[in-house]
């Protein structure tokens, strides 16, 4: 009888014991509805934003760029490289003309908006060269090997000579040829990653 009794008493001690121990967290990969890791709501990819949405590093053939209400689409992307220095040139769809966005770590992020000069009939034989009433001084030249990738009117890969000057208050010139053939001209500016909005194409 008192074995019988003390069983009982035992029994209810344990049934206490397990309706108050804590319940166990939830495991990982799972949240409650108050965690503070809740996946991000969908958003509109075309609502007002004030900062650069996306990542300049990741642009890619589709995206669209907003430059202050002046929309347009990424067609095509150069991927460059010389030794172990890599950066990217995206082309732009303009009405006319030509312009891209150079995308660089020299550590810092490096951005840059350029536009074709085809009616300067200028080489990079010296150190400084003149255009617009800007004088521009050579800052660096070398050769790369570039991948193609959408909308370029350039082969799939292939290499390119190119030399960069640099003027005042951020403008630009820079020559390239490419695979062998005539120098290209285009004047830039340098640009802010706030300056512009990404929305990526998928």
């Amino acid at each position: 009888m008192i074995f019988l009794l003390l069983l009982i008493i035992a029994g209810l001690i344990a049934l206490v014991i397990y309706l108050w121990r804590p319940r166990r967290p939830s495991s990982p990969g799972t949240s409650s509805p108050t965690s503070s890791h809740q996946a991000a709501a969908p958003r509109d990819p075309f609502a007002d934003v004030t900062d650069t949405q996306g990542d300049p590093r990741t642009l890619k053939a589709g995206d669209m760029v907003d430059f202050g209400g002046d929309r347009t689409w990424i067609r095509g992307s150069l991927r460059l490289s010389e030794g172990g220095f890599t950066w990217s040139e995206h082309f732009l769809e303009v009405q006319e003309g030509k312009r891209w966005l150079t995308v660089q770590e020299d550590p810092d992020l490096e951005l840059a908006l350029w536009t074709g000069r085809p009616e300067l009939d200028l080489i990079p034989n010296a150190k400084t060269i003149e255009v617009d009433g800007i004088s521009y001084r050579l800052s660096e030249r070398g050769s790369a090997s570039y991948r193609s990738e959408g909308t370029t009117g350039l082969s799939s890969h292939g290499a390119m000579d190119y030399a960069d000057y640099e003027g005042p208050n951020g403008h630009l010139l820079a020559f390239e040829r490419f695979d062998h053939g005539h120098w290209e001209v285009s004047t830039g500016v340098t640009v802010t990653p706030g300056s512009f909005t990404i929305y990526p194409g998928g």
